[in-house]
């Protein structure tokens, strides 16, 4: 290997490397994945994403998270390749494949890209929690909600979002014994009708400037609380997102940026 090309991309400072492997020639243990994170001796992200050939639609998504474990689904990582791919082929409409399942990527028009995220998963065991639990008032303190996007997520809704101080708050409700397989956290306030102000703790990340699949899970608690309707915009640290539950599933809609290409030395890829 003379070394491993790779994009630097973000949605809302949500940001990514992503590796092209749909000639299915690179490996990725997980101690190149943590090695790449590493945003001083390796370049830094929130997730990893792997774009690899699928016979059945116009490509698979793996994704991974800064301590090299795996992610059913990233939402905004999703968009920006979605953008890269349509940019590559000048396709307006795509099809992907995750774990999360098949996934409907469209052009919206104005430099903005719209994602499916699916439907929510709202019962206990697909979430999935430990036990039978009402998933719309969990018995945690702050009376939480949960929500599965592929990926778990615990939504509490505060009287002020910038308030709460998420790096202690966050690592606390990750590991919380209800769920199984850590969860993403969510603190959020309403601003006015379906407006949301939110922020986010991401399981094997930590702190990050935005994220879809929490932006999907907390549109749709906030809507099976009534707090909002099901079309909600959300402002995250890093910027706006557009969030609309319907009948096919969670539609999410943002920027998405392309920042540069790179290519990591085989003596880096060889260490790690």
């Amino acid at each position: 290997m003379n070394g491993l090309p790779f994009l630097k991309m973000h949605g809302l400072g949500n940001d990514f490397v992503v590796i092209d492997n749909r000639r299915g020639k690179v490996a990725l243990p997980a101690g190149l994945v943590t090695a790449i994170a590493d945003r001083h001796r390796g370049v830094g992200f929130d997730q990893l994403a792997v774009i690899e050939a699928h016979p059945d639609a116009d490509a698979r998504l793996v994704f991974y998270n800064a301590d090299g474990s795996v992610s059913a689904t990233c939402g905004n990582a999703t968009r920006c390749i979605a953008r890269h791919l349509m940019t590559e082929s000048g396709a307006r409409e795509l099809a992907l494949v995750t774990e999360r399942g098949r996934l409907a990527a469209v052009d919206a028009g104005d430099g903005l890209t719209s994602v499916n995220m699916g439907l929510p998963l709202l019962d206990w065991a697909s979430v999935p929690l430990a036990g039978d639990t009402d998933t719309l008032h969990l018995p945690i303190e702050g009376d939480p909600v949960a929500t599965g996007m592929g990926n778990p997520h615990c939504t509490f809704f505060v009287t002020d979002a910038e308030a709460v101080d998420l790096a202690s708050f966050g690592p606390e409700h990750e590991y919380h014994p209800l769920f199984p397989e850590r969860t993403n956290v969510q603190v959020a306030h309403l601003v006015g009708p379906d407006h949301l102000r939110m922020r986010v703790w991401e399981r094997g990340t930590g702190i990050t400037l935005a994220s879809g699949s929490s932006s999907c899970a907390t549109a749709v608690a906030a809507a099976r609380r009534g707090l909002t309707g099901r079309r909600v915009r959300i402002d995250l640290d890093g910027g706006t997102i557009l969030i609309d539950w319907r009948e096919d599933g969670v539609w999410m809609t943002g920027p998405t940026a392309h920042v540069f290409d790179g290519v990591f030395t085989a003596a880096f890829v060889g260490s790690a």
